[in-house]
């Protein structure tokens, strides 16, 4: 299928309906996603990265309903990963000589995952190629969010091919952010955001800085996934630099796992007495053995705090727990505040421990967290109660 973003540009893609995991288990997308190619027909004809490995033929056969391959001038490999190189070989077959422009660390990435010598052509920023009348100009982007990552801007038609950045694993038969559910469309983008660039904030805001300081037009963003921004564009940018600023909402997070419903009535308790204290907090509480992790990280990338609960187990915490912590740790959140609470039986050993665990993910604990014994009684779902009203007056 093609479909015309702008004048001589055009998406052949692929939308993937029932992909249901991405990254192997690691993130998980509930609205599907698209492999964004676009192929740009200008005197001269440039393709912009491929699709995943397992749609390659079906790619490759779907181009040449378009073009005849060997009319393809160039190849843009934004980046080296699979869901966008993976047709890169099944391509190559057909025209082995056309050159690949890429950074110099997608060399090493294509080569590593394909064992191909192609005709690479190394750019970097500022570096440019001519289409005729229009020109693509490249814009490393390392670690954005690979250290191969690069943008291509398209003068003329003011499109910046941007990666990446500023996409959501999102299928839709509306390839347009002005055609589908708006709610749907933001949800999708902030965990995105939150998933998979939160560790990178800070270069974030620093290429957009740089994108922003070379005064060039922007009509159109092409991302490598979901919907292409064509209303208002800078309306996700603007967001991009909200997200990469530490960012917070009024919210407070509970995430635990319980054993034998203790842990949880101590969730409600302290959520119940959050809600006292500050009626205007949204708390949201989660069972992280119940709920996907990826959406999990995306509510605690919303929240100023959250508390983290556990029962004592071996002289430890529960392992989804443990799973959660080594999410965290990768995505280092800033500037949130956090404690802990969970019930037990014979030594809760927990609660420490988990108390240590928020520090080693980058979270600023405000006390020494709670714990009660056995099933709460009533006094103990008072304490809880009265924690959660006493932790607002802590976070302040």
């Amino acid at each position: 299928m093609k479909v015309k973003v702008k004048n001589n540009i055009y998406w052949v893609g692929k939308v993937d309906w029932e992909l249901e995991m991405f990254h192997g288990n690691e993130y998980s997308t509930h609205k599907g996603s698209t492999y964004n190619s676009y192929l740009i027909k200008e005197d001269k004809v440039a393709l912009i990265d491929t699709v995943w490995k397992p749609f390659d033929k079906e790619f490759v056969a779907n181009l040449e309903k378009e073009i005849d391959l060997d009319k393809i001038d160039f190849i843009i490999a934004n980046h080296a990963e699979i869901d966008h190189s993976g047709a890169l070989p099944a391509l190559m077959e057909k025209i082995p000589n056309t050159p690949i422009y890429c950074t110099a660390n997608a060399v090493k990435s294509l080569k590593g995952h394909y064992h191909k010598d192609w005709n690479f052509q190394v750019v970097k920023t500022g570096d440019k190629i001519s289409l005729g009348s229009k020109e693509l100009i490249f814009i490393e982007a390392p670690m954005l969010h690979w250290p191969d990552s690069m943008f291509v801007y398209l003068t003329g038609d003011n499109v910046l091919f941007s990666n990446d950045a500023f996409g959501q694993h999102y299928a839709s038969e509306f390839l347009f952010n002005d055609l589908v559910d708006q709610a749907e469309l933001y949800a999708e983008a902030i965990k995105y955001y939150a998933n998979i660039l939160t560790p990178f904030s800070p270069l974030v805001k620093r290429k957009i800085e740089e994108f922003v300081s070379l005064n060039l037009p922007l009509d159109i963003i092409a991302t490598s996934h979901g919907v292409i921004w064509r209303d208002n564009p800078i309306q996700i940018v603007e967001k991009y630099l909200e997200w990469a600023e530490n960012y917070q909402e009024n919210q407070i997070t509970l995430v635990y796992d319980t054993m034998w419903e203790g842990t949880r009535r101590m969730a409600e308790a302290i959520g119940k007495g959050i809600r006292m204290a500050d009626p205007s907090v949204n708390v949201k509480l989660y069972n992280a053995a119940k709920t996907d992790k990826n959406d999990i990280m995306t509510e605690v990338f919303k929240s100023k705090a959250i508390l983290v609960g556990s029962p004592t187990i071996n002289k430890g915490f529960l392992s989804v727990i443990a799973a959660f912590f080594e999410e965290a740790r990768g995505l280092g959140f800033k500037n949130k505040k956090a404690a802990a609470f969970g019930a037990y039986g014979w030594s809760g050993e927990s609660i420490k421990q988990i108390g240590d665990e928020l520090k080693r993910a980058g979270f600023n604990v405000v006390n020494d967290g709670l714990k009660a014994l056995w099933n709460p009684d009533e006094q103990a779902i008072t304490e809880c109660e009265n924690f959660g009203k006493e932790f607002v007056n802590q976070i302040k």
